[in-house]
């Protein structure tokens, strides 16, 4: 017992001294544009990611789904490594692939022991220089994604959100789904896919991540080796760039009675990634909390909307939330209730941001700084999340911010910046709305856009 409660204490460390001893993010420009960037530690392990500038957003409504189509193609075979030999070399190795598609980026990145970085770097490099795109593989991957696409039909969160970013932001890039629709799927040829790889997968677009027990000067050497022959330019030497994405209030109701609860997200309108503002919402939404039946606490908990919902039989779970793009954002809230439980619960919630904007205060931003800061240590847990830390920080503000920074802005706020800031965002501006299921008693738009402010006498 002793000798296990002396390694616990040698093995403590606070708050601060972890802030501290978090090793410098280093960062290295190659002269393709290529950026590497890494983080050493003493782990036996690394992951190693290639972020790309690249997703649905550069997509337009003919070619919507193409990257999610290559991501999914990313895996099955280069032109050095035809069929299932990628998969496999990586499998011998005793690593772990992934990687997804967002609206605003991809990523690919592999979990290894620390001693096969190179290899790792070389078998990223084949992946994205040399994807076969072989017409085999395409159209059994069709198959595949048109089979998730309709998975993804029966998981009404999902299909909320996306019916949010299709109203708020219709007839813009930032409307479209990820995974694209069904038709675009089955129309996409080889052609399509392969200008998509060759327009966006550049060197100037790309992020070399690695986290673990890696050296940056051998992690450079590697990069330099593969990548060095990247091609720089642009196809027809233009640079892909972002449409305009202009928020629109208004909504989208998707009723379907014979569904057993209702689905419905409110948002308006807000920041980009590298606002400052983001971090006061932040500290708002903590202050907001979020809700499940399956959690304990009962009214007892810190959030007041948690201990209404509690109390009164709300809803089944309720999250807020604050999603980022370059140049804009939605911040909002997301709630899953019975069919009769809707107008009580939206009420709640529009009251709770009301008061968000009016009467927040010290003690709650006090408890909401607490609760972020964990979530930023948090970060730290495994090479998987530093590494897209790295990766995803280097794309959005084109630097990592050390988590010493964060701490800093987070100290900062006072219920008078969210009081202020809340109100900027919040008070009287038009939401969007999207709502799925039994939702009959979701009460008409200009009604829920007059409960945005509060009349005072």
């Amino acid at each position: 017992a002793a000798l296990l409660t002396l390694t616990r204490k040698r093995g403590a460390a606070t708050y601060a001294q972890t802030l501290q001893n978090i090793p410098e993010t280093q960062v290295t420009t190659l002269e393709n544009g290529l950026r590497v960037a890494s983080e050493e530690s003493n782990q036996p392990t690394c992951t190693v990611g290639l972020w790309i500038q690249a997703g649905s957003r550069y997509e337009d409504a003919k070619t919507n789904g193409a990257g999610f189509f290559v991501e999914h193609l990313a895996f099955k075979g280069t032109k050095k490594r035809p069929g299932s030999a990628f998969e496999k070399e990586v499998e011998s190795l005793g690593a772990h692939l992934n990687g997804y598609t967002s609206r605003e980026q991809t990523a690919f990145y592999i979990k290894a022991l620390s001693k096969d970085m190179p290899k790792v770097v070389e078998l990223l490099s084949d992946l994205v220089q040399n994807c076969a795109l072989e017409d085999s593989q395409i159209e059994k991957e069709r198959g595949v994604i048109l089979q998730e696409l309709k998975e993804m039909d029966s998981s009404l969160a999902d299909v909320t959100f996306d019916y949010l970013h299709a109203t708020a932001y219709q007839g813009t890039a930032l409307a479209q789904t990820v995974e694209g629709t069904t038709e675009n799927i089955k129309r996409l040829t080889r052609a399509d896919l392969a200008s998509y790889v060759d327009t966006h997968f550049k060197a100037p677009r790309m992020v070399l991540a690695a986290a673990g027990g890696i050296s940056h000067r051998e992690l450079v050497d590697a990069a330099k080796q593969h990548f060095t022959g990247m091609p720089f330019k642009y196809k027809e030497d233009s640079v892909p760039t972002l449409s305009h994405c202009r928020f629109t209030g208004s909504e989208i109701r998707a009723r379907d009675d014979a569904l057993p609860v209702a689905h419905i997200a409110l948002a308006v309108e807000g920041p980009g990634w590298a606002d400052p503002d983001n971090v006061v919402l932040n500290v708002a939404n903590a202050i907001m909390g979020r809700y499940d039946r399956t959690f304990g606490g009962g009214k007892n908990q810190s959030s007041k909307l948690a201990a209404l919902a509690v109390e009164h039989h709300l809803c089944h779970s309720f999250e807020p939330f604050n999603t980022s793009y370059s140049d804009t954002g939605l911040f909002g809230f997301h709630f899953v209730c019975d069919p009769l439980s809707i107008d009580d619960m939206m009420f709640c919630a529009q009251g709770e941001w009301m008061r968000l904007c009016t009467s927040t205060t010290e003690s709650e931003v006090t408890r909401a700084k607490n609760y972020l800061r964990n979530a930023m240590v948090a970060q730290l847990d495994g090479t998987t999340r530093v590494c897209e830390n790295i990766g995803s920080h280097l794309l959005h503000y084109g630097r990592r911010i050390p988590l010493e920074e964060w701490d800093a802005r987070i100290s900062a706020v006072d219920a008078r910046m969210v009081r202020d800031v809340c109100s900027k965002y919040i008070y009287d501006k038009c939401p969007a709305i999207a709502a799925v299921g039994p939702i009959e008693q979701l009460l008409d738009y200009n009604r829920l856009r007059s409960a945005m402010y509060w009349v005072r006498l």
